[in-house]
């Protein structure tokens, strides 16, 4: 009986462990491409369904918020991007931080800001959805000659 009563308990804690640590990287990576398609095809809707109202984001221009984010995606005409060596990690079961290397092609209000950028967010479960809190990304500096 007791061998029964340890593998039952086991279980429950094993299957309570996967519960607690949040989704896996591939639904996080999911969720990180439909942010970017969102604000690509200026879908200002199906962005804010995937961040967070209160959301911050850092750039090398500053420091921005929601509005700004909504406001910036007009004045985008972003061709593509791909996002590649995708990480992320978590201690906390609510709380994700992920790492990314995205390459885009596009212009912001006539600029051309074609490039490769390192990336990261931070995503929050908010209710029963995961939302990105926070958001940075700055272009790779050329390589020295």
């Amino acid at each position: 009986m007791k061998k029964y009563l340890c593998i039952a308990v086991s279980a429950f804690v094993m299957s309570a462990a996967v519960a607690i640590a949040g989704p896996d990287k591939a639904a996080v990576e999911a969720k990180e491409n439909a942010a970017w398609q969102s604000f690509k095809d200026k879908k200002a809707d199906a962005f804010e369904k995937l961040v967070d109202k209160d959301l911050r984001a850092v750039y090398d221009v500053g420091i921005m918020k929601m509005s700004d984010e909504i406001e910036a995606m007009k004045k985008w005409d972003m061709k593509s991007f791909a996002i590649s060596n995708f990480e992320m990690f978590s201690d906390e079961k609510d709380v994700i931080v992920t790492s990314y290397v995205v390459k885009l092609e596009g212009t912001y209000d006539g600029h051309d800001m074609t490039g490769t950028y390192n990336a990261g967010s931070v995503w929050k479960m908010e209710g029963n959805d995961w939302l990105a809190i926070f958001h940075t990304n700055i272009k790779q500096a050329a390589a020295a000659k």
